[in-house]
């Protein structure tokens, strides 16, 4: 079987901003652009969308009329070579709902719930881009074996574009501003 039989030929070539731009909702849904590459992820199992989920109603609640936070939608990281990625939660300025696509100066947080499969992309790519990008806050959320999980929080140095290491929390995340929240993750 060949690469073109298993793939349809869009697949293997680069893909611009105004090509995708023009897809529907559906042929978005499930693929991320990383340098003008489609790159298909494996479907989230249960687990980790339901703590997306509850990551996202909680950031929401915390963050405050100016701040919006929800799941499974496009960052723009940037236009040449096209790169979309698709964190599991992303916390962006209300006022930003209706422009599409979200930029990176739309949005404060950026989160990454790790599957099997994703621990580089997510521990190691991602993060590089996200902080190029400028988002000042990225949260990597792993899930451990006794079943509850650890978040890793890293936050923008705007002089270099990296992230610096933040706190480590486990079972309850106690977060400051701009979200002075405290919520379990030990129900899971």
């Amino acid at each position: 079987m060949t690469a073109e039989m298993a793939a349809p030929a869009w697949m293997h070539e680069q893909i611009t901003a105004e090509q995708y731009d023009s897809w529907s909702e559906e042929q978005c849904a499930g693929i991320e652009i990383v340098d003008g590459m489609v790159v298909v992820s494996p479907s989230a199992s249960k687990r980790h969308n339901r703590l997306a989920r509850i990551l996202a109603n909680v950031l929401e609640a915390a963050a405050g009329p100016d701040w919006n936070a929800d799941t499974d939608f496009d960052v723009r990281l940037q236009d040449v070579p096209l790169t979309n990625r698709r964190p599991d939660v992303v916390v962006y300025r209300a006022d930003t709902i209706d422009i599409t696509p979200t930029r990176p100066e739309h949005v404060l947080l950026v989160v990454e719930v790790v599957s099997p499969g994703s621990e580089t992309t997510d521990r190691i790519v991602k993060t590089d881009q996200y902080a190029k990008s400028g988002i000042a806050f990225y949260w990597r959320v792993e899930q451990a074996a006794t079943g509850v999980p650890l978040v890793y929080t890293y936050v923008l140095d705007p002089a270099t574009r990296a992230y610096r290491d933040g706190d480590v929390f486990t079972g309850v995340v106690k977060v400051s501003a701009p979200f002075p929240v405290e919520f379990d993750l030990g129900q899971i």
